[in-house]
């Protein structure tokens, strides 16, 4: 049998944005109620910027999980897509961050570096308040347990299952 694949899971949005911080809540969940297998490491990244190019190198699989907007889906609804399928959408089931996470997998790409790439994104209720708010919207944040086990059913699929701390 070979070496686990190495998986990355780069949570994406900002914290002081209500429900743009769906990604960070994810990263702190899985922290706190997992054990993190060995071959797989957890980004709380902000916002994905081209400077990731080489983290693109590290990795056989990139996991994206980052707030979706623009859907025709309750808050709350979760949602799985290949990266290159953002690019064919212009708002719906894209993420809030898409353009970016397109142009770091097609930079990669063009510098040979190849990943396997998913994204799982959660509809969101307010991405963008007028205001700095922490935390989610009361919909988001009782979907969130949702969207932890969607990215722990990925990694167990991947080979890369999580252990439940006691």
């Amino acid at each position: 049998m070979g070496a686990a694949r190495r998986i990355a899971v780069f949570c994406v949005g900002n914290k002081l944005m209500l429900d743009d911080g769906v990604g960070p809540a994810v990263y702190e969940e899985l922290l706190t109620r997992y054990d993190i297998p060995d071959n797989v490491e957890l980004f709380d990244l902000g916002c994905l910027s081209l400077n990731m190019i080489e983290r693109v190198r590290e990795y056989d699989v990139i996991i994206t999980v980052d707030a979706v907007d623009g859907t025709d889906a309750d808050p709350g609804t979760v949602f799985r897509f290949e990266p290159d399928a953002m690019a064919r959408h212009s708002g719906a089931t894209a993420s809030l961050h898409d353009l970016k996470l397109v142009d770091l997998f097609d930079a990669a790409a063009l510098l040979g570096y190849e990943a396997e790439g998913l994204c799982l994104g959660m509809q969101v209720e307010n991405p963008s308040p007028a205001v700095v708010t922490v935390g989610l919207t009361p919909k988001v944040d009782a979907a969130l347990p949702l969207l932890v086990e969607t990215v722990a059913g990925e990694l167990a699929r991947l080979g890369s299952p999580l252990r439940a701390r006691a």
